[in-house]
């Protein structure tokens, strides 16, 4: 018989976030600490003493499930891609696992998110979900029947570095974006891209969501915004819908405040889809900033969390 307690870590840039879930999903302890910034070694050893820690609290080991700013590669086992840059070229997963004596699965903090929504948040008992983060960058994850996809290099759901789709001779060849390329719809549509496509408007630099606000009390200039904002977005996420048709899309990040996406963003989205029979759901998250590491608990799931834990 299953153990059934999980506990998932989110490591960020500034915290470590530690939950224990019971079976049926309710949080038994949470804690957080700062996240050591300059040592790879004191990363690993702060996990674990989170986790020690908390099983000693509880008095129950568990199965522990990792969420991580970067990804795992495939090829190599090292962290790639992480704004963390300590982690980067270590076999964070593996060393964790050697530090606690049992199995560690780490995953993409945005699959972690689109997890845990589609386990018990806001898309549960959907068959594909598409978790959107949006905020100081765009990223995703795709999560079938209860399970993640990563893909072949990790990077199923990235759909922030795709090119803006249909884009307009005004939208051409576009920002540039930091992974070199130009035009991502992350350089159209993030809370920064925003922010700056305004200021270049208006001269007034806001946030994402003062625009949205300013847009619905009447103000012009954030209307025009908003209008020009939320047809970017329906572009790409009916791109998405063409490809993957999925029975949900859940919205996190800071831009998952701003009412627009729930209420304007699906009728744009099925004008641009190919011959959907209705608009598309689109839902906000229900854990918000706990999505990720309740989705890290979610790695390991019921049947398998004897496998996870101290041999």
């Amino acid at each position: 018989m299953a153990c059934g307690m999980r506990i998932g870590v989110d490591l960020g840039g500034t915290k470590i976030e530690i939950l224990a879930l019971a079976p049926d999903g309710s949080e038994l302890l949470r804690e957080r600490i700062p996240t050591p910034r300059h040592s790879y070694e004191a990363v690993v050893g702060a996990i674990r003493g989170l986790v020690l820690d908390t099983e000693a609290k509880i008095g129950e080991a568990g199965s522990v499930g990792l969420a991580i700013p970067g990804i795992v590669s495939p090829k190599t086992g090292l962290v790639k891609n992480a704004n963390s840059t300590v982690l980067i070229g270590h076999p964070l997963d593996k060393d964790l696992g050697v530090a606690l004596n049992r199995p560690v699965r780490a995953a993409n903090d945005a699959n972690c998110f689109t997890l845990s929504e589609a386990t018990d948040g806001a898309a549960a008992g959907r068959e594909i979900v598409f978790g959107i983060i949006a905020g100081t960058g765009v990223g995703g994850g795709i999560c079938v029947g209860g399970k993640l996809l990563t893909g072949a290099h990790a990077i199923a759901g990235e759909w922030g570095h795709n090119p803006l789709p249909s884009p307009s001779h005004d939208e051409i060849p576009g920002p540039a974006c930091y992974c070199g390329k130009r035009g991502c719809i992350e350089s159209w549509c993030s809370g920064p891209a925003i922010s700056a496509q305004f200021e270049a408007m208006t001269g007034q630099r806001l946030q994402p969501t003062a625009i949205a606000a300013a847009a619905a009390s009447g103000d012009s200039a954030a209307a025009a915004m908003m209008d020009t904002y939320l047809d970017r977005f329906a572009r790409a996420i009916a791109m998405l819908v063409n490809i993957l048709d999925p029975h949900a899309i859940v919205m996190g990040g800071g831009l998952s405040n701003i009412d627009a996406f729930y209420v304007d963003l699906p009728k744009r989205v099925e004008h641009y889809g190919f011959n959907p029979e209705g608009e598309t759901v689109i839902v906000k998250n229900r854990h918000g900033d706990s999505s990720g590491v309740r989705g890290a608990a979610w790695l390991w799931p019921p049947e398998e969390t004897d496998s996870g834990l101290p041999k």
